[in-house]
């Protein structure tokens, strides 16, 4: 299997285990790293949160899907200081994740998986 992992990020801790949830139905050997709310259990992100889930997966290509704003910018953040390559994907936080995951769970190459991910580009 390609060594490609997942990271979520989402603003709140129910939504980013949902996502994880759902997605692990169908990719179990897919590596996914997740984070959702804040330190105290609140809703929000955090750079050192989200950095922190980046370096906790393996792998050292990532497809990093987010919820909301602040979720995006601290995943920019933390790709300026990550060694990793973090593809930032602006798809929806339930379809993305679970396009990719079925499709690397099934052998796609990174190529295909960003090509389908494009196709759910959402343009705001």
């Amino acid at each position: 299997m390609n060594d490609i992992g997942i990271v979520i990020v989402s603003h709140s801790k129910n939504i980013a285990q949902g996502v994880v949830d759902l997605v692990r139905e169908v990719a179990k050997d897919v590596e996914i790293t997740y984070v959702g709310g804040t330190e105290d259990g609140g809703i929000g992100t955090s750079f050192e949160r989200v950095q922190a889930v980046v370096e906790a997966n393996s792998k050292e290509t990532l497809l990093a899907f987010f919820d909301l704003g602040s979720a995006k910018m601290n995943l920019e953040m933390v790709t300026d200081f990550s060694d990793k390559t973090i593809h930032i994907n602006y798809v929806p936080i339930v379809e993305g994740p679970y396009t990719a995951a079925t499709l690397h769970q099934g052998g796609a190459e990174q190529v295909a998986i960003l090509a389908q991910l494009a196709e759910l580009k959402m343009e705001k």
